[in-house]
């Protein structure tokens, strides 16, 4: 699945306070975009993972990002102060921005946490060339045979589109207000 964003950026506040979109980041390459949360176990078990890909893709252009997109009168433990903490208790290398008005991961069309959208900045264009899992096994890295993200990438960076180009996301659903 190859997608062209209709709205390719979003500005939302980082746990640091600060406001933080895609535009901040002038010179990347692309983004590993990931729509995620305190509460949901999967979500928690990828948290070491979700600093490995950082560390490791954000040098060469792509960063981590990641939005909770879940309602905390829903969920009280993804509010905005107990991400904060969260993101100090493990030393977050990324954003981990809030989505407040619930209006990105609709955009995006996530559904769970964690939910994967790797972007690729084309002719000044940011698409979406990877949606779905970080790897094949949420509970032991040590077991996952296949990484999903970091082959998505080092298939970006040698000028091959992803394959696959979509896995079924992993986790739990996210939380919202029934309008």
């Amino acid at each position: 699945m190859v997608m062209k964003l209709h709205k390719a950026d979003f500005k939302l506040r980082n746990v640091d306070g600060t406001m933080v979109s895609m535009a901040n980041y002038p010179d990347a390459k692309g983004f590993i975009l990931m729509f995620s949360c305190n509460h949901c176990p999967y979500s928690v078990a990828y948290e070491d993972r979700k600093i490995a890909l950082d560390k490791k893709f954000a040098p060469l252009g792509y960063p981590v990002i990641i939005i909770n997109p879940n309602d905390s009168t829903i969920v009280p433990q993804d509010s905005y102060s107990k991400m904060i903490v969260r993101a100090r208790e493990k030393g977050f290398t990324f954003p981990y921005l809030l989505d407040a008005d619930q209006t990105v991961f609709r955009e995006y069309g996530a559904t769970r946490t964690p939910h994967v959208f790797l972007l690729n900045r084309e002719d000044g264009d940011l698409i979406v060339r990877y949606i779905g899992a970080i790897d094949d096994n949420h509970e032991d890295a040590a077991a996952a045979t296949k990484h999903y993200v970091e082959s998505a990438i080092d298939n970006l960076m040698n000028g091959k589109m992803p394959e696959p180009a979509t896995t079924r996301a992993i986790g739990c659903t996210i939380k919202f207000k029934k309008s």
